[in-house]
């Protein structure tokens, strides 16, 4: 009995450390498992389905399906048909204009803003980064509702001002109502990505801004020379969210739509998508279109971060 229970005693420590080891092991994928569920319910899974319908071709018998539905595998033919419309073809011509002209600019603006309110002599740089960044936080719908009613003749103040210098602006004609929408976008998101390169600009030890004003810099080479080199991965991150948000232009044009007769039912990839799925019942067609679009998306962001380390290496 002695020499069962000291066997006991000995087990019983190697046991309850093998149960915390156990545990321990356990807590981070109990912590994670809540954000892991809502990951593969509300993004891969969606991105399965998208991906498998792009290669499905639904059939169904009789007027309204009332003879049954068959679902077949169609291989290429939805891409093919997606890659064989002008229009969806035409709408991501559209979009990579609009992102040459746009995603520089608002790099460039929002660099500058950030540069200005982490320089020494700003002041309030939390107001006016709050203010900044308020835009942001306005729906894209909103912001829309509220940009049109400056775009229409007749609401729009901007009218009456031009008027007095003889100006008759058209801000929803067809040669300028893609302008329109990237005002909308730089007034939207500028804000955003200049609180990203704040942040970045935080980072930056205070030792080499003591450093350049022992030896006289001027802020003008400070920025040139310090803040712009140690900012450049939160400048690589907004531009490939700028690519990507570019591509994924939807809620801007949808509601000019019903105010500009210039935009049409297809003219950005993803209104094209939601038309041939909602409007022309075409689903297995739409998901090909946004596989493409997101392939698209992916080709430009890997092609933009391969040409910068080219650069910098």
């Amino acid at each position: 009995m002695t020499a069962t229970a000291t066997r006991q005693e000995t087990r019983s420590p190697n046991s309850k450390r093998g149960k915390r080891i156990a545990a321990t092991t356990r807590a981070p994928w109990l912590l994670l498992a809540p954000f892991l569920a809502l990951f593969v319910l509300t993004f891969l899974l969606p991105i399965i389905v998208a991906i498998g319908s792009s290669f499905t071709k639904v059939t169904r018998r009789g007027l309204f399906g009332e003879e049954g539905v068959t679902s077949e595998f169609a291989w290429f033919s939805n891409y093919a048909q997606a890659l064989a419309d002008g229009n969806f073809i035409a709408s991501i011509g559209r979009m990579l204009l609009f992102g040459i002209v746009q995603v520089p600019v608002m790099i460039v603006l929002c660099t500058i803003l950030a540069l200005m309110l982490e320089s020494a002599s700003a002041k309030w740089p939390g107001a006016f980064r709050a203010a900044y960044f308020l835009p942001y936080g306005v729906p894209g719908v909103i912001a829309t509702i509220l940009w049109s009613f400056l775009y229409v003749p007749g609401l729009s103040p901007l009218f009456d001002i031009a008027g007095l210098f003889g100006i008759t602006p058209d801000f929803l004609g067809a040669n300028t109502v893609l302008w329109s929408i990237a005002n909308i976008v730089l007034w939207s998101y500028t804000g955003y990505n200049m609180l990203i390169i704040v942040a970045q600009l935080k980072s930056i030890p205070v030792e080499l801004y003591e450093a350049a004003k022992v030896d006289g810099a001027s802020t003008l080479r400070v920025a040139t020379s310090i803040q712009l080199p140690l900012i450049r991965p939160a400048l690589l991150l907004t531009t490939v969210f700028s690519i990507i948000g570019t591509l994924q232009l939807f809620a801007e044009a949808q509601v000019l739509q019903t105010v500009s007769p210039a935009i049409d039912s297809q003219y950005t990839p993803n209104l094209s998508a939601y038309t041939t799925a909602f409007a022309y019942n075409d689903y297995n067609v739409a998901a090909a279109q946004a596989v493409l679009i997101a392939v698209v998306a992916f080709a430009l962001s890997f092609a933009f971060l391969k040409l910068t380390n080219r650069k910098s290496s």
